[in-house]
């Protein structure tokens, strides 16, 4: 769309995408395609290990690189690339590579997807783990702040976030980008969709466990809300449904109360699809939730805590209800299950805010656009947001030298 002619993106990822994995993998996906439908020829490079469930990144045009961290491999590889545009999956990736990226393609637009706010999850995290208030200025604040200072542009896919960066940080609006879900609105439209009231059971939980905010969903809903949902509607069942089990999560197996334990779903929504309900009492976490996403996608009515639909309403609709409170978030549940007119209600709430909020087609102009505005006046752009250079100096480059460090110790230990 911008391009005059073809040019390189590298993305350095912090693992493979797992698209049935995680909402972050999926994220991830909808990024590359939006780089491989625009022309640019796309690189995809991790120093983590496949497996099994990575997607084949080659099948869509895109090139995969395995790089080595802490090595100056890296260094060849990106001379070699050129590119016009590195995207780091998360701060961690651009606290290990962006030295090197800045060193050795100085010309690149780097561009941070920060998935969601580590800061503020890892806050909330502390505090529900504590039971003390959330703390932002946390240590996990410096290192991302200092990471998306760094950054020529940061990707982010929550509102409430962007605010807490500008208000509570005071972090520059140009440095910032709000992008959300890419859907398609009329994937809603289809058999999933058209699958009626009567023609579902049963109540639904999707989520990765190597994410904790998703563990701890589930011993809520095992420990408080289920005990008091499975007298209110003895005729249904909740299936957990989630990528890297432990031994933990299959404990909570019991089938003779109706809780059964899953694995992972071969497609999310095609799964989520057959359910009546989504339940989410999510205590903590950030970003926005891909497992509503689905559940607006595929017709499901959701109940959901404050911190699950963060970000995602739209003057207070819900496809479902909101609710922090154990005996509500029972009765809403109740509630949706029972009466098919209220169910009706939120299947169509659930399509407006897609249309609404996450339709591709509203926000890609805008964020190439952006892209190419800042690359055309990239000295410029980083003169007015100098503090990055400042971040970028010798006497700030702590990951420089510990990365140094590390690769001079490895070739001595060979």
């Amino acid at each position: 769309m911008y391009l005059s002619a073809m040019q390189t993106v590298l993305f350095i990822g912090l693992v493979w995408p797992e698209p049935q994995s995680s909402a972050a993998g999926i994220r991830m996906l909808q990024l590359l395609e939006v780089f491989s439908e625009s022309g640019y020829a796309v690189h995809f490079a991790s120093a983590a290990g496949k497996t099994p469930y990575s997607h084949p990144l080659g099948e869509m045009g895109i090139t995969e690189l395995e790089i080595k961290l802490n090595d100056s491999s890296f260094d060849d590889l990106i001379k070699t690339l050129h590119p016009a545009i590195v995207v780091y999956d998360r701060f961690m990736i651009e606290e290990q590579y962006g030295w090197r990226v800045r060193q050795s393609a100085p010309q690149a637009l780097t561009v941070l997807d920060t998935e969601d706010l580590h800061l503020l999850r890892k806050a909330r995290q502390e505090a529900k783990k504590q039971h003390t208030s959330t703390n932002i200025y946390n240590e996990t604040a410096k290192r991302e702040i200092a990471s998306i200072l760094r950054s020529d542009l940061s990707i982010m896919i929550s509102k409430a976030e962007v605010k807490i960066l500008r208000e509570q940080f005071h972090v520059p609006a140009g440095l910032l980008h709000y992008l959300p879900f890419l859907e398609n609105p009329n994937e809603g439209n289809t058999s999933r969709l058209s699958r009626d009231f009567e023609d579902r059971k049963d109540f639904i939980f999707i989520g990765n466990f190597l994410h904790e905010p998703n563990w701890h969903t589930v011993q809520v809903l095992s420990k408080e809300i289920w005990p008091l949902l499975k007298k209110r509607v003895p005729e249904a069942e909740m299936h957990i449904y989630g990528a890297y089990a432990s031994e933990k999560v299959y404990q909570l197996h019991r089938p003779k109360d109706r809780f059964l334990i899953k694995d992972r779903a071969d497609d999310a929504r095609a799964t989520m699809g057959k359910y009546r309900v989504l339940l989410a009492p999510i205590a903590f976490g950030a970003g926005v939730k891909g497992k509503i996403v689905d559940a607006m996608q595929t017709g499901t009515p959701t109940v959901s805590s404050t911190v699950a639909a963060e970000s995602m309403t739209d003057d207070h609709r819900w496809n479902g209800f909101v609710t922090d409170d154990v005996a509500d978030f029972v009765d809403k549940a109740t509630l949706l299950y029972r009466d098919k007119a209220i169910w009706q209600a939120a299947q169509v709430v659930g399509q407006e805010l897609l249309r609404t909020n996450y339709n591709r087609t509203d926000f890609l102009e805008a964020f190439l656009e952006k892209l190419h505005d800042i690359k055309a006046n990239l000295l410029e752009h980083r003169q007015a947001h100098f503090i990055g250079e400042i971040l970028h100096s010798q006497q700030f480059s702590s990951s420089k030298y510990m990365s140094l460090w590390i690769e001079t110790k490895n070739k001595k230990s060979v």
